[in-house]
């Protein structure tokens, strides 16, 4: 596969991934306003059950993508600048705090619906909302990074 797929697959994974937490805190979320709590949470859970699955396919194409940019083209860790290993630190924390979202909040807050405890339900919402805004400031930062790579 050559530099330009591997980084055009990177990017466009990139944008789905971030783009997408973008859209759910600055436009998605404000607009939940109009909606009573219990359709809000309705809407949350199928809001994020469609997004995190985009994220499980994305999240993968774009390590692996990068690892293959690292260590096809340029050689490794060796043969980068700082700017890549502080992206390559940036997508790991991301990856973990995207599969704690996963393990953790998510399946409480899908539990919490179905037990009709909106409270908890709630909480475990916000918990999710709070988490996707860290990744969200790690992966605008990760984007400001990348010109400055290999």
């Amino acid at each position: 596969m050559t530099e330009s797929v591997l980084k055009a697959l990177h990017l466009l994974g990139v944008v789905l991934w971030v783009g997408g937490m973008g859209f759910a805190l600055m436009v998605l979320r404000p607009s939940l306003g109009v909606l009573e709590p219990p359709q809000r949470l309705a809407l949350l859970r199928q809001v994020f059950s469609r997004f995190f699955r985009i994220v499980w396919h994305a999240m993968p194409v774009i390590l692996l993508t990068g690892y293959a940019m690292l260590f096809g083209v340029y050689g490794g860790f060796g043969g980068v600048n700082a700017a890549v290993h502080l992206m390559h630190l940036l997508g790991l924390i991301m990856t973990a705090v995207f599969v704690y979202i996963v393990f953790v909040p998510w399946p409480a807050m899908r539990a919490a619906l179905e037990a009709g405890d909106r409270a908890a339900a709630a909480a475990a919402t916000d918990r999710i909302r709070k988490l996707i805004m860290l990744n969200l400031v790690l992966g605008l930062a990760t984007v400001a990074i990348a010109p400055f790579g290999p």
